[in-house]
């Protein structure tokens, strides 16, 4: 054999068997029409994920209409089970309840419009000691980590539960 000839031969042949095996792999995975597993697969998933959209949709627009209605679940306030759970008259929505706040570190929280537990209930305690560092270094002895959680108590009528909290801890900390 002649060398040029040789040479031509370790083209031609790799270029050949590639290009077939190009031709079988196109055949073997394009398969028959419609009876692919995967394509029945993601037509199920794309008509499930449809359905899925269209329900997120409802829930948001009842959403929607119950923010615009300003639904809200308010929980009745008992003064007589308060007074006997805490031994002591408590009115509503007074923040002095919770242990650790007084009449000072309550008008702080009302300067930050929080003036009731459900407000207090739901803010962090970093936004507490916020409100806490705004009256000044006098106030940096106080510890905020249990108030939305008094606050949480107080607000959802868990006298007893909050009188047994506040008896085991000494001045509101954790």
């Amino acid at each position: 054999m002649d060398i040029e000839n040789t040479n031509l031969l370790y083209w031609i042949i790799p270029m050949l068997s590639g290009i077939f095996c190009g031709v079988i792999g196109y055949i073997w995975g394009r398969g028959p029409k419609g009876s692919s597993p995967v394509r029945s697969e993601l037509e199920v998933l794309n008509s499930s994920n449809e359905k899925l959209k269209a329900e997120l949709d409802s829930c948001m627009e009842r959403l929607a209409v119950a923010k615009a209605r300003n639904v809200s679940r308010a929980i009745p306030f008992d003064a007589d089970a308060a007074r006997t759970a805490l031994g002591k008259k408590v009115l509503q929505d007074d923040l002095t309840t919770i242990e650790g706040i007084g009449p000072k570190i309550e008008g702080l929280f009302h300067n930050f419009q929080i003036k009731s537990w459900k407000a207090l209930s739901e803010i962090s305690v970093a936004k507490c000691q916020e409100v806490l560092d705004s009256g000044g270094d006098r106030y940096k002895i106080h510890d905020p980590a249990s108030w939305p959680m008094q606050a949480r108590m107080a607000y959802e009528g868990k006298w007893r539960e909050l009188a047994r909290w506040q008896q085991q801890h000494t001045r509101g900390k954790i």
